[in-house]
């Protein structure tokens, strides 16, 4: 299968560097970024071919991963379609829910896969937390993630950057993806840069979920409390702490599986094998309806 990478950037880099290490999977016939210096330094470091044309690029490849600024997805995803090539939009799926909705009718008309970047979803740890909470009766689970300020995150909006992730974490957890919630927030300029949002699911679980970009250390933490136990996992340390029936136990988890290796392996087979995606165009939009909501509500309250 031939492949490409659309964007340059950090998450760019890092799709570029993963399929090159899939190459009994797919060859990566090159890249393109409108930062044409960017681009071409990532072609000589990875010795891959630069696209001075999307277009081009689009012509000679089966598929595309799309990590760009998210007011580009739709552009880019319009054009994917019309060139038949199957994408896998890093998140959130597109700006709003009515381009998202306009643009996976698109790809499923011309039989385009749409698979959605939650990198999460396929992160060992999660996983195997989900394993851990399968035989477990749920009483609620707190979620932390958070970062320091970075002038480069000064208008990304804290919810569809980070909260995201959780959202789409806790609707696999507990496999709901109806959840009602109240929100809550700090924004900057009318974006969001601290959110905390509440949520109860239909099996009646309380959730809070706490995103920020305005710590001082960077947190990813989960928390559950559950009938029987207290699990404290925190994904940066990849180790979970699990407290019950008088016993303490520490668990670490193998960092040898790469989520995104798990993710760019996923979305080759189900392009291959001709199936629907594990995070299709439908959970993107989702996801994307929730954190669009917990945003207008937070900058309202400004």
């Amino acid at each position: 299968m031939k492949v490409g990478v659309i964007g340059t950037g950090n998450m760019g880099e890092n799709h570029v560097r993963t399929y090159l290490s899939l190459q009994d999977k797919c060859q990566l016939i090159g890249i393109y970024d409108n930062d044409k210096e960017r681009a071409q330094k990532i072609a000589k470091k990875y010795n891959v071919k630069q696209f001075h044309s999307m277009s081009d690029l689009l012509k000679a490849i089966d598929a595309a991963s799309i990590a760009v600024p998210t007011e580009f997805h739709y552009e880019i995803g319009v054009n994917c379609v019309n060139h038949k090539v199957h994408m896998l939009m890093e998140k959130p799926i597109t700006s709003t829910v009515a381009q998202a909705e306009n643009l996976l009718d698109k790809a499923n008309n011309a039989g385009v896969k749409l698979q959605v970047g939650h990198i999460e979803l396929f992160n060992p740890f999660i996983q195997y937390l989900g394993k851990e909470l399968a035989d477990q009766t749920i009483i609620g689970i707190e979620f932390h993630r958070m970062s320091p300020f970075d002038e480069r995150m000064k208008h990304v909006d804290v919810v569809n950057d980070l909260m995201i992730h959780d959202i789409y974490i806790l609707q696999k957890l507990l496999d709901d993806k109806d959840l009602d919630f109240c929100a809550m927030g700090k924004t900057v300029e009318k974006t969001p840069e601290h959110a905390v949002v509440i949520s109860r699911s239909k099996q009646g679980i309380i959730a809070q979920l706490t995103a920020s970009f305005k710590s001082k250390s960077k947190v990813r933490t989960i928390q559950v409390v559950t009938e029987d136990a207290f699990i404290e996992a925190d994904i940066l340390e990849r180790k979970i702490k699990k407290t019950g029936s008088g016993m303490v136990q520490m668990i670490e988890i193998d960092e040898t599986v790469q989520p995104l290796h798990a993710q760019l392996l996923d979305f080759i087979d189900c392009i291959q094998f001709n199936r629907t995606p594990t995070v299709s165009g439908e959970d993107g939009i989702k996801a994307l309806q929730i954190t669009n909501k917990i945003s207008d509500i937070i900058r309202k309250m400004d």
